[in-house]
Parts: C-alpha cells; sequence; structure tokens
C-alpha cells in the first residue's frame, strides 16, 4: 500500500494509522527500517512535526525502535504484539520456556491434525535446513534456522493467532535456544536432532498425541538444562 497525501484535521493521528497499516499489512515487515523523516514529510504532505509525534507515538506503543546514528526499526507488527514483548523482556528465560512449551505443545497437537501437504514439505525444509546449520558450527544459523522450524509447526497448525503470537514471542524464543545451545549439556540435548524429526513424522502421519508428546520430551530435556545453568530462578 503507497503512502497518500493526508489533508484532515487531526494529522498525527491520521499519520500514525497510515503507519500502523504499513506496518500490519507487511509493507514494512518487523526488522527493517522505515524511511528516513524528510522522505515521509515528502510522501504523506504534512509537517516535520507532525511526522516526528506519529513516530515518536510508535515508539511510545513498542512499535517502533529507534536506533542512534542508523533510523528507527520496525519491531512489532501491532500494539499488541509490542506488548506483549515489552513483558517477556522482563520475564526470566525459564518462564520464557514454559510459556513456549505450552505454544508448541498446542501447535505440533493442531500440525498433526491439519497439515497440508505444503505445510509437510515446508517442515521437511526447515528441518534440513535446521541439521545443516548445526553441522556448519554457526550458532547464529542455528538459532535462526531452528526458529525457522519452529514457525513452520505454528503456521501448519492453522490458527491465526497462535501463530501471531508465536511470532511477537520471537526474540524470548531466540534467548531460550541460546541459552541451551550454551548450556554445559551433551549435543544431543543442545541440537536434538532426532527428537525434531520425530515431530515432522508424527505431524506426517497426522498423529497429533505423539506429536505433542515429543514436543513436551524434547522441551522438558531444555528445560532441565537451564535449570542446571541457573538453580536459583
Amino acid at each position: 500500500m503507497p503512502l497518500r497525501s493526508t489533508a484532515r484535521t487531526n494529522l498525527v493521528d491520521l499519520v500514525i494509522a497510515q503507519m500502523e497499516s504499513l506496518i500490519s499489512d507487511g509493507e514494512w515487515p518487523v526488522g527493517t527500517k522505515i524511511p528516513a523523516e524528510p522522505l515521509l514529510v515528502e510522501q504523506l504532505a504534512v509537517g516535520r512535526n507532525t511526522v516526528r509525534e506519529a513516530v515518536r507515538a510508535l515508539v511510545h506503543t513498542g512499535m517502533l525502535e529507534p536506533r542512534q546514528g542508523d533510523g528507527t526499526y520496525v519491531r512489532a507488527s501491532s500494539d499488541f504484539g509490542a506488548a506483549v514483548q515489552r513483558r517477556v523482556r522482563k520475564a526470566s528465560v525459564l518462564e520464557a520456556y514454559e510459556v513456549r512449551a505450552s505454544l508448541e505443545r498446542d501447535a505440533a497437537r493442531y500440525a498433526a491434525e491439519r497439515r497440508t501437504p505444503e505445510d509437510l514439505a515446508a517442515l521437511r525444509a526447515a528441518l534440513d535446513e535446521r541439521g545443516r546449520a548445526w553441522e556448519s558450527g554457526d550458532t547464529e544459523a542455528f538459532v535462526d534456522a531452528d526458529m525457522t522450524f519452529h514457525r513452520a509447526v505454528a503456521a501448519a497448525a492453522h490458527n491465526a493467532v497462535l501463530a501471531e503470537l508465536y511470532g511477537h514471542l520471537s526474540d524470548a524464543m531466540r534467548s531460550t535456544v541460546k541459552a541451551v545451545i550454551g548450556a554445559a549439556v551433551p549435543d544431543s540435548v543442545r541440537h536434538q536432532i532426532d527428537a525434531h524429526s520425530a515431530i515432522v513424522d508424527a505431524i506426517e502421519a497426522r498423529d497429533p498425541a505423539t506429536a505433542e508428546a515429543v514436543v513436551l520430551a524434547h522441551l522438558a530435556e531444555g528445560m532441565a538444562a537451564l535449570r542446571e545453568e541457573s538453580p536459583a530462578d
């Protein structure tokens, strides 16, 4: 959706609404930098102060994030998502992991009931990429691949609210994955290749009970590793 000139009374609110639409519609995806202030002023045909107030309001909600010397980036696709992220940032890694366990258990169960052939292909591709990333020894690549895999499971559940909530928790999820990888535990617990393969097998077999059980078992291993690393939590 292109930016359009705004010529109505409550300019700040209208500009905020336009920016929110660009973010929620994916024109400005999460993680990308929004256009510079002069370009926004030109395209919206409003004053610099109006643009600044609108950006400041979205920064306050958490949807935008200013980075000194770089620009302003999209942090969340909705004010609800921003609120979730603010709350999760105050949680411990173990608390985030427990929430992750609840979401991924239900996602796996629903995916086994509802997956399509396209979902299954995406899961197999994500599983293969996850294995390659582990073999490469690149921790960041492995974390990215693990997140891609679990987002594919959430997508296969065909529940838009669950998938959106999982997306809003991405930062916290990344922290839990990194924490387990960095724990002093066997490699089999750190990469859990067999467990992830079993999740896909259960989803392919349309076996929701097994899918749920495998997810809970592999997350229990990770949670135990975190508790050993942080016994005081």
